[in-house]
């Protein structure tokens, strides 16, 4: 017996006005998915860049560096959910759109064609070094403005991972 997945039995919706009840008034919880859809929208340009290296690095050390950005991309991609999950479970929704990610981000994308393998380390450095810059103000925010322990925290230990990320980058241009 199969279901028929257009019967309305079958159809949920989403429970109308129904808000976390977890300590934080509406408008904390609304400047806190502001600034996590503003950081989603920073991880998923990452991510393409990331991506993007992976595919067209070239040179002696290819399957090195092949290895080294897949290793990368997979951790923004874990990064990526965890932030929409956080946003969900605040009761926001999260970016889902390559436009906002483009209209929401403080990233640059990278439009050109061939690049050089030492000039994707510096540009995923510099971007991996200018998310923890802002993440370190939000965690900032959180904790002092908005007394959202749970969201600051939360964004610290994402911090510590671009952190360790960028010094990974780093260490590929001593």
């Amino acid at each position: 017996m199969t279901t028929d997945l257009n019967k309305p039995e079958t159809q949920t919706k989403e429970p109308k006005n129904v808000q976390p009840n977890i300590g934080l008034d509406k408008d904390v919880l609304k400047k806190d998915n502001e600034l996590l859809n503003a950081y989603l929208a920073d991880l998923h340009v990452l991510y393409i860049k990331t991506r993007k290296y992976h595919w067209n690095v070239a040179g002696p050390s290819f399957k090195e560096y092949h290895e080294f950005f897949e290793e990368q991309y997979n951790q923004l991609e874990e990064i990526i959910d965890q932030v929409a999950e956080r946003i969900r479970t605040l009761g926001g929704k999260p970016l889902s759109t390559m436009a906002d990610y483009i209209k929401n981000t403080s990233l640059e994308e990278d439009h050109s064609g061939e690049v050089k393998t030492l000039n994707m380390f510096e540009r995923l450095l510099s971007d991996h070094e200018q998310v923890v810059r802002e993440l370190r103000d939000d965690v900032e925010t959180c904790d002092e403005e908005l007394n959202d322990a749970g969201t600051a925290d939360f964004l610290t230990g994402l911090m510590e991972e671009h952190e360790k990320m960028a010094w990974m980058l780093r260490k590929y241009l001593s």
